[in-house]
């Protein structure tokens, strides 16, 4: 990291205090929030690939599946009625994000949580009973409404309940949830296509109330962050709780730290407006990219449509639903090397290496496609052929799982300051929900038109944001939130935005040295 400023990333302070189990409990439960967009992910893929599904939904596209045997493999699912099924999710959670900025910053995190959980339950609730696709779709919008909340306020829960040194790995607990409910939903999925009789959808639709079931009734069990309780006015009750979570009295020092960011952030009226401003550049640059550049990896494109994208190259019905439990539990258990070294080896690493492996293995899949289906969709592949693309697709699932998954949602959640974290927050949930739409949205028909080229698209994506993140994104491991603005202006390019009165007063009384800071 190049720059003038002289600043421990190790931290500056390490506050007294341990992981304790309440802390870890809490995470966890907070974590569950992720398990509804996960089983989200999951499930939609598999539902649009199972023949009763489609049959009474979609029927255009059952019939253009089964009665045109050959039409090209790579536009047989090419429908945007069902791609609008997938994608009204995103819409709706994007909109529903920039009002759970409000709920988050007025109310507290927990509450955010619970209203997002309370929400999916309905639209699960509306989807499992679905009659037509209207009904289908306002079910779809509803369960938007419930990930947009919980995708807001579970991640910067997280961020602030957790101990500095350790707030990465407690944070990817959020994607860890997110990985075991896209496999969850991969194996309902494969056991309710076998269900007789064509009803095997509505189960797997419905039983997205369990996730939310548990996201629900967890968030009222939940204490609220010192950062919230501070903020919303409960001084003492906030102290109370950092003596809880860090399971020591010995608190006074980072209490009057976040006091003073506190004091800070209600000198800001109108965050929205705030977060414009110069000095934030390089937060506000962050959250915008780090999401836009996730959804251009091109993991969605397996996640939401692995069974799809499996049958369209060639494997049966139920060996695609099998490749896409493999992926899935893939993703899970790479995910647990992200949170066991996110904190060790730092966030730039884990990307700039995530990133390097993406690249190569997107480029094999594109090319093994090519091979067999060139430009015209026609073709077979084997057994073994097959099983090489679900190889490649693997690997590129674990590089994804332990860089740009986890470390997606963390970055953004731990940069901002108190005053606009919320809205921060809710900017980085609105453009990664906005670009989730837009790939869902068009990725059937992209597949169709571009054919194998589309995994060279992302291929060539991933290239640019590797480079982005090796130039322009400081490391943040084992740094209090607080003191964070540090870390920018010591960067050899972000420094430049910000002056020396920007480091406010609140830093000074958490004892940085501000003569070690020059541009």
């Amino acid at each position: 990291m190049a720059g003038g400023a002289i600043v421990n990333t190790r931290g500056g302070k390490d506050y007294p205090g341990k992981l304790t189990l309440f802390v870890f409990l809490t995470c966890v439960v907070a974590a569950t929030g992720g398990l509804i967009f996960g089983y989200d992910i999951g499930i939609s893929g598999g539902v649009t690939s199972m023949d009763s599904f489609l049959e009474k939904f979609f029927p255009e596209v059952y019939r253009k599946e089964k009665l045109e045997k050959s039409t090209n493999q790579y536009c047989k699912f090419d429908s945007q009625l069902l791609t609008t099924f997938t994608s009204s999710l995103y819409l709706a959670a994007l909109i529903a994000s920039f009002f759970a900025s409000t709920v988050t910053r007025t109310f507290g995190r927990k509450w955010s949580m619970f209203g997002g959980g309370l929400v999916f339950l309905i639209g699960a609730a509306l989807n499992g009973a679905a009659k037509n696709v209207l009904m289908l779709i306002l079910g779809r919008i509803l369960l938007g409404i419930g990930v947009g909340f919980a995708n807001q306020s579970v991640p910067v829960y997280l961020s602030e309940m957790a101990p500095a040194r350790l707030r990465g790995m407690l944070n990817i607990g959020f994607q860890l949830m997110i990985t075991i409910g896209i496999l969850a939903a991969n194996f309902i999925n494969f056991g309710t296509a076998k269900i007789k009789g064509g009803w095997g959808w509505r189960v797997s639709l419905a039983l997205a109330a369990v996730p939310a079931g548990i996201i629900t009734l967890g968030a009222l069990f939940l204490p609220d962050t010192p950062n919230s309780l501070i903020e919303r006015g409960h001084p003492e009750e906030a102290k109370h709780m950092l003596r809880r979570i860090r399971g020591t009295d010995d608190v006074d020092e980072e209490y009057d730290d976040l006091v003073a960011a506190s004091q800070e952030s209600h000198r800001v009226k109108h965050p929205w407006a705030n977060i414009v401003k110069r000095k934030y550049r390089a937060q506000l640059t962050m959250t915008i990219l780090i999401p836009f550049f996730q959804q251009l990896t091109g993991i969605n494109v397996i996640m939401f449509y692995a069974p799809v994208l499996f049958k369209t190259i060639g494997f049966g019905d139920d060996a695609s639903l099998i490749s896409a439990v493999i992926t899935g539990l893939v993703n899970v258990f790479a995910t647990f090397v992200s949170i066991f070294t996110v904190d060790k080896l730092g966030r730039r690493k884990l990307f700039l290496q995530g990133g390097s492996q993406m690249i190569i293995c997107q480029i094999i899949v594109g090319t093994l496609i090519a091979i067999k289906f060139g430009t015209s969709g026609e073709g077979h592949v084997s057994k073994a052929y097959a099983a090489s693309v679900v190889l490649f697709i693997c690997v590129y699932v674990a590089g994804f799982a332990w860089s740009w998954g986890p470390l997606g949602w963390l970055v953004p959640s731990e940069i901002f300051p108190l005053e606009i974290r919320s809205a921060g927050q809710s900017i980085n949930v609105s453009v990664n929900m906005l670009f989730t739409f837009v790939i869902a949205q068009v990725f059937l028909a992209m597949l169709c038109h571009m054919k194998f080229g589309l995994f060279y698209f992302f291929a060539g994506w991933v290239v640019i944001m590797t480079i982005f993140i090796a130039l322009f994104l400081p490391e943040t491991k084992n740094v209090p939130i607080e003191e964070m603005i540090l870390v920018w202006k010591a960067h050899w390019f972000w420094g430049k935005f910000i002056a020396d009165d920007d480091i406010h007063v609140g830093n000074v009384e958490m004892g940085i040295d501000r003569s070690k800071i020059n541009a």
